[in-house]
């Protein structure tokens, strides 16, 4: 999926014929929920195979790919307009794709929480990209309450994560909207735009960016994963909504 992420973000770049772009889930249950445990922790995340697309560290902790080097659009450098519309629950990995997303719709039932530390993995890139949306308490009570809590959309677009909250049948209709609005106006207007305010507000993020791999990979140690897988597999937590 990563490798399909970042060959949809890169030919973007070269097909004039699209200006916007509106970024979903499938059905009506998850934006999107992150790796998946069952699959990527059972088939060694923490072995360092040579794989060409593998996440995590490479052979020492202080080399590091970045899934968000496959999965963002902006660290692709695709400067169009990205319209997330957010069908359902957004955590773990989704806060990447959030991050770099210049405005979220969501549906009414959307739910927001990042469950790193809970699984006994650092909250690191996820947290540092959703600082871009969020006030710092906000982000740490995200990130430090793990699978306890998750956020609503009713609460998400009181803080400004969220521009519109819909209801399930409007949320394509309403992003195709503001998608097409976009795309009416001049193209080197509107990207001249989008990088103008990305480059005023997120220059401190890419310095914090090239540095975090370090203190993500000193923080992921086999005992705290199998931990987290035992938790995960086993009873989760009881989460409330806020």
């Amino acid at each position: 999926m990563q490798q399909e992420l970042r060959h949809v973000w890169t030919s973007l770049r070269t097909n004039d014929d699209v200006r916007a772009v509106i970024l979903t889930g499938a059905g009506d249950k998850a934006f999107c929920t992150g790796i998946d445990r069952q699959e990527a922790i059972q088939e060694g995340y923490l072995e360092k195979q040579s794989r060409e697309m593998r996440s995590g560290t490479v052979s020492t902790p202080y080399m590091f790919n970045d899934p968000g080097s496959n999965i963002n659009p902006k660290e692709n450098d695709l400067w169009k307009p990205v319209v997330a519309a957010v069908n359902g629950m957004a955590c773990g990995g989704a806060l990447y794709m959030l991050g770099e997303a210049d405005i979220i719709i969501a549906v009414e039932h959307a739910t927001f929480f990042d469950p790193h530390v809970t699984y006994g993995m650092v909250c690191g890139f996820e947290s540092m990209h959703l600082l871009q949306k969020l006030p710092l308490g906000e982000t740490l009570r995200v990130a430090l309450l793990g699978g306890h809590e998750r956020m609503s959309a009713a609460r998400a677009h009181q803080l400004g994560l969220v521009s519109e909250v819909v209801p399930a049948d409007e949320l394509l209709e309403r992003a195709l909207w503001v998608a097409t609005a976009i795309a009416s106006a001049p193209v080197l207007a509107i990207q001249g735009t989008l990088r103008a305010v990305w480059m005023a507000h997120e220059n401190l993020r890419r310095n914090a960016l090239a540095q975090v791999s370090t203190l993500v990979s000193l923080g992921t140690e086999r005992e705290n994963f199998e931990e987290g897988q035992r938790t995960f597999q086993g009873a989760r937590p009881e989460w409330r909504l806020r």
